[in-house]
């Protein structure tokens, strides 16, 4: 479905390698945070925690959020620096990707193509 670019749905990737030794520090810290920012952070819709089937050391934490402001003014705050720094102490290197959500498919999405973006002339 074609997303109003004005309220578009933001997702963050985190691709991050942890390694082997630190892989049950890594999950006990995403589940310690987890449903404190499901729960209590605004703009949050949901995330998850996937390890590579090809390199166990490989993970990547994706989050979708109402919009990518809603993710960057919960990233700015001294409350989210304190709450993954457990889970940012397994890392050995991490990338953050951020998207704006153009379209989604899924069985119940009706057939509609995408919206061409217009340029003023």
């Amino acid at each position: 479905m074609p997303v109003d670019e004005g309220a578009a749905q933001g997702r963050v990737l985190f691709l991050i390698t942890v390694e082997e030794a630190r892989r049950e520090d890594f999950l006990a810290a995403y589940q310690q945070i987890r449903h404190q920012v499901a729960e209590g952070v605004p703009g949050h819709l949901r995330d998850q925690v996937c390890q590579s089937a090809t390199d166990p050391e490989q993970w990547l934490i994706t989050s979708e959020w109402r919009s990518l402001d809603d993710f960057t003014a919960w990233e700015r705050t001294a409350g989210h620096r304190d709450l993954v720094r457990p889970l940012r102490a397994c890392f050995r290197d991490a990338t953050s990707i951020r998207f704006h959500i153009k379209a989604e498919t899924s069985r119940d999405t009706p057939r509609a193509g995408l919206a061409t973006p217009t340029t003023a002339g």
